[in-house]
């Protein structure tokens, strides 16, 4: 995707973290912007903030576990805009646990955010960008989990794989159809982002009951808490590393050189027919 001014781009997760560095970054190039968020107060203070900053967009309250949320996005983007070029399937959660201990309100959670909402996006807006018959780029959001499988996030791993997989199979089907329409899936490790404090966005009726968390899910969080808050990568060099993908066409956004040396390990795990390495060391 070359020509981004006046061109529309619609960022789930779009009021903080990478989301809200990636509107940041491709308003600077000239786009007109559609924030959604799940969270109203974030996406009010956003809207604000970018308007104030010369920023064209409007913002849209949306659950992306929702179906109804994600159409309905789509047409308040048409309504304002009348097109759309970029998507950017970024809102996401990060419950952890080992494989057994999440419940089945965690599960119901994190895929309807992470899976489903990405799942939502392409099913609502893809049919868009094809009639439209323009230039258009897809993001989807998904993480160095979804190349590796580090222990104690079962439930974030099988989301990450599946929209590693997803997109890799959008790229073939929009291929064959000789679509204008690119695609990238970004893998992120840690980046200093509001992820870790999720749990502020988990609905009612998919809580758990209250339980005092034992000391192993307590280490782990607060050992999540530290990779995330101390990642040396900020969102803003993350935005920019997707801008450059959209750009120039480039399907996997690695955005941490060092975890190349996991990947390959895990493929010749895999060939080899060898029992996984634990990319945690």
């Amino acid at each position: 995707m070359k020509d981004f001014q006046d061109k529309v781009a619609v960022i789930t997760g779009g009021a903080s973290g990478l989301g809200r560095a990636m509107a940041e970054r491709f308003a600077r190039e000239g786009m007109r912007i559609v924030l959604a968020d799940v969270e109203p107060n974030a996406l009010a203070k956003a809207e604000a903030e970018m308007k104030a900053a010369g920023a064209k967009l409007i913002s849209v309250r949306t659950d992306v576990s929702r179906a109804a949320d994600v159409q309905a996005l789509a047409q308040k983007t048409l309504a304002a805009f009348g097109a759309v070029h970029l998507l950017a399937n970024n809102a996401g959660v990060a419950p952890l646990g080992n494989a057994w201990e999440n419940s089945v309100a965690d599960w119901e959670w994190i895929l309807g955010v992470n899976l489903w909402g990405v799942i939502h996006g392409l099913r609502v807006f893809t049919p868009i960008m094809l009639a439209q018959n323009t230039e258009a780029h897809i993001v989807n959001t998904a993480s160095v989990s979804g190349l590796l499988s580090p222990p104690g996030s079962a439930m974030y791993n099988v989301t990450k794989h599946a929209v590693v997989t997803l997109t890799e199979t959008l790229y073939h089907d929009l291929a064959l159809q000789q679509s204008r329409i690119g695609c990238s899936v970004l893998c992120p490790a840690y980046v200093p982002s509001g992820i870790v404090d999720s749990e502020r966005n988990r609905p009612a009726a998919l809580q758990n009951p209250a339980q005092e968390k034992s000391a192993e899910q307590q280490a782990r969080e607060a050992l999540l808490r530290k990779a995330v808050t101390s990642g040396k990568i900020s969102a803003d060099e993350v935005a920019q590393k997707v801008f450059e993908a959209v750009r120039d066409e480039r399907f996997y956004i690695l955005t941490h050189a060092r975890i190349k040396a996991s990947i390959q390990w895990r493929m010749e795990d895999i060939l080899q027919e060898r029992k996984p390495t634990n990319p945690m060391g």
